[in-house]
This record gives C-alpha cells, structure tokens and sequence, in this order.
C-alpha cells in the first residue's frame, strides 16, 4: 500500500499536469498520456515499472475502446454509406496493407511482423479526424464525408485483425488451419450472441433498470462487458472481440445513451492507463540514436498514406482537389494502430527496434495531424491549380445569382427546413438563395427550379457573392450551434445591419447565440411541443380560440423579437382585412435621419399605437440599448402595429414629417 500510493500520485499528478497541456495547445489528450508513460517508463526514469500485471491491467483500456466502438456501431449508417465505406475504405486498408508488407518484408522482418506493422499503419485517427473536422464544419463536405466513411471501415477492419493476430501467435500450426478455426468460433459466437442473446439482453435490462440503482446499472454493463471479454479470451480470441460484441449488443436496447454516458468515465480513465502504458514501451536512447531513420519513415509513411487514400478517391471520380484532402486529413495512424501493435507484442510478433521505430513514427504522425488536417484545403489549393479555380468558380456562380437579387433572404442549409422555409418564401413572392455544402442536394434542387447554390455560408466571400449587403434577412436553418457561431461572427464583422434568425434544437444556448448578434433564435423542441400540446388540448375538448390564444402567448412570453409573427390567426387573403393586422417593421436609422441624437422616448412613437419590440445597435457587443439612450446612426429600431402606425412611426423617426409636442 504504502509502496504503491506514492506511484500512484505520481502518476496521476503528471497525467492531469500533462493533459492539461495538451489541451491548451488544442493536441489530443492521448498524445500527453503517451509522454507520461515515455517520461516515467522503465527506459527514462524509471518510476513505472513494466510489469506483467500493470501490462494486463492496462488492457482493460482496449476492452472499453472496443465496447464503446461496438456501441456506436451502427448498421443503418453502414448501409447509408456502404459505397463509401466497402469501396473506398476497402481499397484504401488493403492497398495500404499490402505496400507496407511487402517493404516491411524487404527490409528482413518476418510475415507475421510485417502483418502487424501494416494493419497498424492502415489504421487513422477516428478521434482526431472527427473532432477536427466537427470543430471546421466540414463534416458534411465531400471530403468530411469521404474520411468518415473511409474511418468506419477501418473500425470495422479491425474485428478480423483481432482475431488474426493471437492466431499468428500460434507457434508450429498450419496458419490457415489456426485462422479458419479462429474466424469458426467468432462466427458462431457472434450466431450465439444476436439470436439467443440479442432475445437475452433486453428484458434483463429491463429488469436491472426497474431497480432504478443506477450503481447497479453501471455495475451490470461492467459485468457484461468483462463477461463477454473474457468468453471471447477463453475461445482464443482476445478480450477486445468480446467488449466489441456487447457494445453492438447493447447498442440494440433503449438504455444505449445512458451506458454510454456511465461508462465513459471508466474508458476514458482506463484507455489513458493503456496509453501510458504503450509510451512505456518507447525507448527514447533507440528512438534518437535512429532519429534520422524514425523521421524517414514519418514523412514517407504520411506522403504514402496521403498518396493512397488520394488515388483511391480519385479513381472513384472525384475532383483531385477533394482527394488531396481527403488523403491529407487521413494521413496518420490511429488509437487502433497502438492496440494492433501492443496485441502484437503480447503475442511475440514485434519486438525491439522495428517495434520503437513504428512506435516513434505512429506517434509524431498524430502530434502533426492536427496541424495537417487544420491547413488540408491550402495544401489542396496549392497543388492544384485547377482546384483553386473550382473555388473562384463557385463564388463566381453564386455572384452571377446574388448581384440580381435585392432585399432577398438568405437561407443557410437547403434541407428540410431550409427547403419548406424556401417554399413559403416562393409562395410570397420574397426572392431567396439558399447555400448549401451537399453537391447531391444542391444538384437536385437546381435540377427542379429552385434557387440552390453550392457554397460555404460560414465564408466571407461567400455571403458577399450572394449579396447579404443588400439581403432583408439571413436565416440558419440548421441546428449545429458551432456554424451558426461562425455565421454570426462573419455576419457582425461584414453586415451588422443584416439581421440573422438561427435554428436551434432546444432553447440552451439562445441567449448565446442572441449576445453573437442573432435578431432571433427558434428552438425546434419548444415548437414541437407547442404542437403537441395544440393538437392534445383539442382532442380533450378545450375550444379551439383558447388554444390558439394560449399559444399565442406562450410564444409572445418566449420570443422577443418575432412575436407579431406569432398572433395565431391565418393571415388574410384580402387587402382590407390584412389592413387591420399587426406586423412587425424594422426601421434603419440612416445618415441624417432625424431621430440621430434623440431618445425614443421623446419621440411619441405609442400615440401611433406602435410599439417598439427591440433596438438594436451594431458591435455594442451585447449593451443594453434602452428607449432613453440616444439613437445613432446604423441603430435598427424594430416596432409592432398596424401598417399605417407603423408609417407615421418610421416617417417619424427618418424624417420628422410628424411634428413634436
């Protein structure tokens, strides 16, 4: 006890100290568990010792890297993205597996180490990739989309290479004798498992969380997961098969979000332990007395790798420009490739200095990826002049829609909000161009008519070509805060007098988005449920006046900007009775507008029965503009009244027409 509490200090003291540094410079928290393992190992200081039972403690760090894999397995994304994934992501891992043999072969390892050396190197980072790609907004970019599909495969690659791997490790049998019979057990567990246990596994759930312990919740998934490792173990496969297989087990019942919640504080613990524990193999004297071969193979593996996943891209009919970045953004290994390499020496495959140089290589590829992956489209530009063009060429065609349109709106996102939004707009005779980064659903919809163009709406020059300096408005139609962010920043810098609307899913973040300049944010969650409760009270009888007038102002109460939106009777379809509507107008205060230097409350707007709904005043950076501030020049004073009101106010407010008491 008293032994092994100082090491346990000194182990979590450096982890928290190491990963704390890592993530002020944005690097991935595994890459300073790597450092703590490599700085406190047997080959520097030597605090940690390379024991056989730290070894099998630390791989209870694969076990929940698998399970948590298996639990976000999904078939349906699989056949969604089955051209991707079986195509480009097989052609990329067995290509890539096959150069890296056969020079692994030429420079005097055996097959088996040459085996394991490329699986490793076929793998990439699905935790780099992904967090990147979400923080830039490029998931959803043809080359996003291509490095998903292309990492799923990979994820899935890796169940046979488990199994493959302990039968390589099987002295004086017939490989294919040992692989056959390894793949015969894995399939007719995997039978076992999604038949018997698949009928299993729900009603035991069901049973465990009546109990309503949620120690006993987590304790159960802990009891199933090891139950099932071990099992797989017992079979001579590897612990790693069996967590993959409960993760997809229970990724089948209702309580998937909740496991997945409880269980991530042990795997993220115990896959840091796994971590320290492969920095622990590195043997920097060997690493820097070889620093020349070690940074060698960095660049060529990375050019290779890059060069690869390009040509496959390429060879599926894609533009050179998105395969150079789709083969930038992949080229590094992954977290499979240090379980691939730590089963490999478990096993005897690897060893010594073939071991320490992939080891150094794999790692410096992760510590340049982000930096890679951040400049992967000026790479891309760079090389390919054409490919620059293709980017001129789409703002060019956005410019030759946009400089004809005036006081139109811009919808962000052509999906299904954005196409129903733009259907309402036609029918209003309100013109509008819609950007979107989908090229299938951009090609379709122009196919069809409507007013779809493909671009970036989060880019400066993006937003310029399609006019927002004369555009009404700008709408974000879909729900992903961090573009709406970006949106907004762009927008505020460029085109404060543009007022945005934002999509949300619920009502979390509204007051964030409105303090980064959005005139108005709606929450899909709050009107879902305003229809919901609609359509309820009905059927229980309540009159339908009431309802909508309980609605009404729910939404008055709820929205600050865009309540008159929200009066709950149809609009009229005849002049006269539109007369009689409130509406909302926002007035612009332009240069040598008479209310310049005067408050709103000399200005008597209410003897028009108006009401002034909201001011707002560009780059005041969230200050409270009131009715007795003076109003300047660029302030966007937005009112509520019927439409004669409303033009005494703003004949009022620019010009004076009206006299003062």
């Amino acid at each position: 006890m008293f032994d092994t509490l100082p090491l346990i200090l000194i182990l979590l003291i450096s982890s928290v100290l190491a990963v704390a540094l890592f993530r002020a410079f944005r690097l991935p928290a595994m890459l300073a568990y790597f450092l703590v393992g490599l700085a406190l190992g047997p080959h520097t200081f030597g605090l940690l010792p390379n024991t056989e039972a730290n070894r099998e403690f630390a791989e209870f760090g694969i076990v929940f890297l698998m399970f948590s894999i298996g639990l976000e397995f999904s078939l349906p994304q699989l056949y969604a993205m089955r051209k991707k994934v079986l195509g480009l992501g097989s052609a990329q891992v067995i290509i890539t597996l096959a150069v890296v043999m056969g020079v692994a072969k030429l420079a005097g390892l055996n097959w088996p180490a040459a085996f394991v050396i490329g699986t490793a190197l076929a793998m990439s980072s699905t935790a780099i990739v992904s967090k990147i790609l979400s923080e830039r907004i490029d998931l959803n970019s043809r080359h996003g989309r291509l490095s998903i599909g292309v990492l799923l495969f990979q994820d899935i690659a890796v169940v046979p290479v488990l199994v493959l791997i302990p039968a390589l490790g099987v002295a004086d049998t017939s490989l294919m004798d040992v692989f056959g019979l390894a793949m015969l057990k894995a399939a007719a567990m995997l039978l076992f498992l999604f038949t018997i246990g698949k009928w299993l596994i729900n009603p035991w759930f069901n049973l465990v969380a009546s109990q309503r312990s949620r120690e006993l919740f987590v304790m159960n998934v802990l009891m199933i997961t090891l139950l099932l490792a071990f099992a797989t173990k017992m079979a001579g496969l590897s612990y790693a098969l069996g967590a993959f297989i409960a993760g997809m087990l229970i990724s089948e019942t209702k309580y998937r979000y909740q496991v997945e919640s409880d269980i991530s504080p042990f795997r993220d613990i115990l896959l840091g332990l796994f971590f320290i524990s492969v920095g622990m193999l590195l043997n920097p004297q060997q690493i820097f007395s070889h620093i020349g071969l070690v940074l060698l193979i960095l660049v060529a593996f990375v050019f290779f790798k890059a060069a690869i996943v390009a040509m496959v891209v390429r060879l599926v009919k894609y533009e050179t420009g998105v395969a150079i970045r789709t083969g930038v953004i992949l080229a590094q290994a992954g977290e499979f490739s240090f379980v691939i390499l730590a089963l490999g020496v478990e096993q005897n495959l690897i060893s010594g200095q073939a071991l320490q140089l992939i080891l150094a290589a794999s790692l410096l590829s992760m510590v340049i990826a982000p930096f890679l992956i951040q400049y992967n489209g000026r790479i891309a530009r760079r090389l390919v002049s054409s490919y620059n063009r293709n980017s001129g060429q789409v703002i060019q065609d956005i410019d030759d829609v946009g400089k004809h349109l005036h006081n139109h709106v811009i919808i962000c996102g052509y999906g299904r909000s954005g196409q129903y939004l733009g259907r309402f707009l036609r029918e209003e005779n309100i013109p509008y161009i819609a950007l979107d980064i989908d090229p299938s659903r951009v090609l379709e919809a122009a196919a069809a008519g409507e007013n779809v163009m493909f671009g970036d709406a989060a880019r400066r020059v993006v937003l310029e070509a399609a006019g927002a300096a004369r555009a009404k408005a700008l709408v974000v139609s879909y729900a992903d805060n961090r573009a709406a962010m970006k949106i907004l920043h762009v927008v505020q810098e460029s085109y404060p007098q543009l007022p945005v609307i934002v999509r949300t899913v619920d009502d979390t973040n509204m007051e964030i988005l409105r303090k980064a300049g959005a005139a108005e944010v709606v929450p899909e969650i709050l009107e879902g449920s305003l229809m919901l409760a609609s359509h309820a009270l009905m059927l229980l009888g309540v009159p339908l006046n009431r309802v909508v007038k309980r609605i009404r102002l729910f939404r008055e109460e709820r929205y600050k900007l865009f309540r008159g939106y929200f009066h709950g009777i149809s609009d009229a379809e005849n002049e006269e009775l539109e007369k009689q509507q409130v509406r909302l107008h926002s007035v612009i205060i332009s240069a040598g507008a008479f209310a310049i230097g005067r408050c709103l409350t000399d200005m008597q707007l209410d003897s028009f029965e108006v009401e002034v709904k909201s001011i707002r005043r560009p780059n005041s950076n969230g200050a409270q503009i009131t009715p007795e501030s003076p109003l300047v020049e660029g302030d966007v004073i937005v009112l509520l009244g019927l439409p004669t009101g409303l033009t005494s106010a703003q004949n009022t407010l620019l010009i004076g027409r009206i006299a003062l008491k």
